[in-house]
Protein backbone atom coordinates (compact mmCIF):
# COMPACT_ATOMS: atom_id res chain seq x y z
CA UNK A 1 0.00 0.00 0.00
CA UNK A 2 2.14 2.86 -0.66
CA UNK A 3 -0.59 5.35 0.97
CA UNK A 4 -3.63 5.24 3.16
CA UNK A 5 -6.85 7.07 1.49
CA UNK A 6 -10.64 8.31 3.08
CA UNK A 7 -11.95 4.85 2.14
CA UNK A 8 -9.41 2.77 4.43
CA UNK A 9 -10.15 4.25 7.51
CA UNK A 10 -12.94 2.07 8.24
CA UNK A 11 -10.76 -0.95 7.53
CA UNK A 12 -7.38 0.54 9.93
CA UNK A 13 -10.04 1.24 12.51
CA UNK A 14 -11.14 -2.50 11.88
CA UNK A 15 -7.87 -3.41 12.43
CA UNK A 16 -6.81 -1.54 15.71
CA UNK A 17 -9.78 -2.98 17.40
CA UNK A 18 -8.61 -6.57 16.41
CA UNK A 19 -5.84 -5.94 17.87
CA UNK A 20 -6.60 -4.68 21.38
CA UNK A 21 -9.61 -7.01 21.43
CA UNK A 22 -7.22 -10.13 20.30
CA UNK A 23 -4.64 -8.22 23.21
CA UNK A 24 -7.18 -7.19 25.89
CA UNK A 25 -5.99 -10.27 28.28
CA UNK A 26 -2.91 -9.59 27.71
CA UNK A 27 -3.21 -5.89 28.90
CA UNK A 28 -4.71 -6.67 31.33
CA UNK A 29 -2.57 -8.80 32.86
CA UNK A 30 0.34 -6.28 32.08
CA UNK A 31 -1.45 -3.63 34.13
CA UNK A 32 -2.73 -5.45 36.67
CA UNK A 33 1.53 -5.40 37.94
CA UNK A 34 1.63 -2.02 38.57
CA UNK A 35 -1.84 -0.52 37.59
CA UNK A 36 -5.77 -0.93 37.57
CA UNK A 37 -5.81 -3.85 35.50
CA UNK A 38 -8.67 -2.18 33.19
CA UNK A 39 -6.30 -1.21 30.29
CA UNK A 40 -7.06 -3.99 28.20
CA UNK A 41 -10.58 -3.52 29.00
CA UNK A 42 -10.50 0.28 28.14
CA UNK A 43 -8.70 -0.16 24.91
CA UNK A 44 -11.27 -2.58 23.42
CA UNK A 45 -13.94 -0.28 24.07
CA UNK A 46 -12.33 2.98 22.80
CA UNK A 47 -11.46 1.43 19.39
CA UNK A 48 -15.05 -0.40 19.59
CA UNK A 49 -16.66 2.81 19.91
CA UNK A 50 -14.03 4.38 16.98
CA UNK A 51 -14.78 1.80 14.44
CA UNK A 52 -17.96 2.04 14.75
CA UNK A 53 -17.59 5.85 14.57
CA UNK A 54 -15.70 5.67 11.48
CA UNK A 55 -17.52 3.14 9.71
CA UNK A 56 -19.88 4.96 7.93
CA UNK A 57 -17.44 7.87 7.13
CA UNK A 58 -15.58 6.75 4.02
CA UNK A 59 -16.12 9.67 1.92
CA UNK A 60 -15.19 12.40 5.04
CA UNK A 61 -11.76 13.82 5.61
CA UNK A 62 -8.87 11.70 6.34
CA UNK A 63 -8.49 14.18 9.15
CA UNK A 64 -12.11 14.62 10.39
CA UNK A 65 -12.52 10.76 10.60
CA UNK A 66 -9.37 10.75 12.95
CA UNK A 67 -11.01 13.65 15.40
CA UNK A 68 -14.22 12.24 15.13
CA UNK A 69 -12.48 8.80 16.43
CA UNK A 70 -10.56 10.26 19.05
CA UNK A 71 -13.67 11.96 20.07
CA UNK A 72 -15.47 8.60 20.22
CA UNK A 73 -12.69 7.20 22.13
CA UNK A 74 -12.82 9.96 24.69
CA UNK A 75 -16.68 9.22 25.44
CA UNK A 76 -16.39 5.36 25.33
CA UNK A 77 -13.55 5.12 27.58
CA UNK A 78 -12.91 8.16 30.27
CA UNK A 79 -10.26 6.46 31.69
CA UNK A 80 -6.48 7.83 31.58
CA UNK A 81 -4.99 6.02 29.38
CA UNK A 82 -8.48 6.22 26.97
CA UNK A 83 -8.11 10.18 27.11
CA UNK A 84 -4.39 10.20 25.89
CA UNK A 85 -5.17 8.17 22.96
CA UNK A 86 -8.61 10.32 22.48
CA UNK A 87 -6.50 13.23 22.57
CA UNK A 88 -3.88 11.73 19.82
CA UNK A 89 -6.02 10.74 17.41
CA UNK A 90 -7.88 14.69 17.68
CA UNK A 91 -4.43 16.08 17.36
CA UNK A 92 -3.11 13.94 14.70
CA UNK A 93 -6.62 14.38 12.93
CA UNK A 94 -5.72 18.20 13.12
CA UNK A 95 -2.27 17.53 11.38
CA UNK A 96 -3.58 15.40 8.54
CA UNK A 97 -6.65 18.05 8.28
CA UNK A 98 -8.23 17.90 5.14
CA UNK A 99 -6.04 14.92 3.08
CA UNK A 100 -7.12 13.00 0.46
CA UNK A 101 -4.39 10.32 1.43
CA UNK A 102 -1.24 9.68 3.91
CA UNK A 103 2.12 8.98 2.69
CA UNK A 104 5.41 8.97 4.87
CA UNK A 105 5.27 12.77 5.04
CA UNK A 106 1.45 12.71 6.43
CA UNK A 107 1.81 9.72 8.76
CA UNK A 108 5.23 11.64 10.13
CA UNK A 109 3.17 14.56 11.03
CA UNK A 110 -0.12 12.66 12.25
CA UNK A 111 2.65 11.30 14.44
CA UNK A 112 3.90 13.76 15.64
CA UNK A 113 1.31 15.99 16.67
CA UNK A 114 0.02 12.63 18.17
CA UNK A 115 3.02 12.38 20.38
CA UNK A 116 2.88 16.40 21.01
CA UNK A 117 -0.59 16.06 22.28
CA UNK A 118 -0.07 13.12 24.81
CA UNK A 119 3.07 14.90 26.07
CA UNK A 120 1.05 18.46 26.56
CA UNK A 121 -2.02 16.43 27.68
CA UNK A 122 -0.20 14.03 29.94
CA UNK A 123 2.59 16.22 31.37
CA UNK A 124 4.95 13.63 31.15
CA UNK A 125 8.89 13.88 29.65
CA UNK A 126 10.93 11.24 28.71
CA UNK A 127 12.34 8.92 30.91
CA UNK A 128 9.24 8.84 33.19
CA UNK A 129 8.39 5.32 31.75
CA UNK A 130 5.32 6.52 30.04
CA UNK A 131 3.26 5.63 26.55
CA UNK A 132 5.52 8.92 25.55
CA UNK A 133 8.93 6.57 25.73
CA UNK A 134 7.51 4.78 22.81
CA UNK A 135 6.03 7.07 21.09
CA UNK A 136 8.67 9.59 20.81
CA UNK A 137 11.02 7.12 19.18
CA UNK A 138 8.05 6.70 16.55
CA UNK A 139 7.86 9.56 15.89
CA UNK A 140 11.09 10.37 15.06
CA UNK A 141 11.47 7.12 12.54
CA UNK A 142 9.33 8.81 10.77
CA UNK A 143 10.20 12.08 10.79
CA UNK A 144 13.85 10.70 9.20
CA UNK A 145 12.00 8.63 6.90
CA UNK A 146 9.79 11.46 5.80
CA UNK A 147 13.21 13.52 5.48
CA UNK A 148 14.18 10.64 2.97
CA UNK A 149 11.57 10.49 1.31
CA UNK A 150 10.88 6.89 2.26
CA UNK A 151 7.89 4.60 0.95
CA UNK A 152 4.94 4.55 3.31
CA UNK A 153 5.49 0.74 3.95
CA UNK A 154 9.04 0.84 4.38
CA UNK A 155 8.61 3.89 6.82
CA UNK A 156 6.19 2.20 9.05
CA UNK A 157 7.91 -0.74 9.54
CA UNK A 158 11.10 0.99 10.32
CA UNK A 159 8.79 3.04 12.72
CA UNK A 160 7.54 -0.32 14.06
CA UNK A 161 11.05 -1.54 14.93
CA UNK A 162 11.68 1.45 16.63
CA UNK A 163 8.94 1.31 18.55
CA UNK A 164 9.57 -2.25 19.45
CA UNK A 165 13.37 -1.55 20.71
CA UNK A 166 11.65 1.68 22.83
CA UNK A 167 9.06 -0.75 24.37
CA UNK A 168 11.53 -3.15 25.81
CA UNK A 169 14.03 -0.46 26.87
CA UNK A 170 11.23 0.85 29.38
CA UNK A 171 12.00 -2.12 31.08
CA UNK A 172 15.16 -0.33 32.70
CA UNK A 173 12.91 2.44 33.46
CA UNK A 174 11.20 3.31 36.83
CA UNK A 175 7.72 4.55 36.89
CA UNK A 176 6.70 8.60 37.86
CA UNK A 177 3.05 8.93 36.81
CA UNK A 178 0.09 7.35 37.79
CA UNK A 179 -0.93 4.50 39.85
CA UNK A 180 2.25 3.03 38.31
CA UNK A 181 4.61 5.36 40.34
CA UNK A 182 3.47 3.99 43.59
CA UNK A 183 5.22 0.85 42.79
CA UNK A 184 8.13 2.17 42.07
CA UNK A 185 11.01 0.03 42.28
CA UNK A 186 8.53 -3.21 41.58
CA UNK A 187 7.90 -1.61 37.97
CA UNK A 188 11.36 -2.09 36.94
CA UNK A 189 12.01 -4.96 34.95
CA UNK A 190 8.42 -4.09 33.34
CA UNK A 191 7.54 -3.13 29.85
CA UNK A 192 5.15 0.33 30.26
CA UNK A 193 1.81 -0.55 29.63
CA UNK A 194 0.67 2.78 27.74
CA UNK A 195 4.36 1.64 25.81
CA UNK A 196 2.81 -1.37 24.48
CA UNK A 197 -0.07 0.36 23.67
CA UNK A 198 1.72 2.60 21.07
CA UNK A 199 3.62 -0.20 20.10
CA UNK A 200 0.61 -2.05 19.30
CA UNK A 201 -0.84 0.93 17.35
CA UNK A 202 2.45 1.17 15.05
CA UNK A 203 2.69 -2.69 14.41
CA UNK A 204 -1.36 -3.04 13.25
CA UNK A 205 -0.28 0.32 11.12
CA UNK A 206 2.62 -1.73 9.52
CA UNK A 207 0.73 -5.00 9.05
CA UNK A 208 -1.82 -2.73 7.43
CA UNK A 209 -0.13 -1.28 5.13
CA UNK A 210 2.36 -4.36 4.45
CA UNK A 211 -1.38 -6.05 3.23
Amino acid sequence: MDTISTGNIAALFDAFHATFRDKRDELIALDAKVGDSDLGITMNSAFEAAFNTVSGMTNEPLGKQFKMAGAAMAKAAPSTMGTLTATGFMRGGKAVDDADTIGTGEMAAFWRAYTDGIAERGKAKLGDKTVLDVLEPIAQSLENSAGQNAPLVDAVVAASNAGEAALEATKDLVAQHGKAAAFADKSKGLQDAGGTVAFLLIETIARFVKS
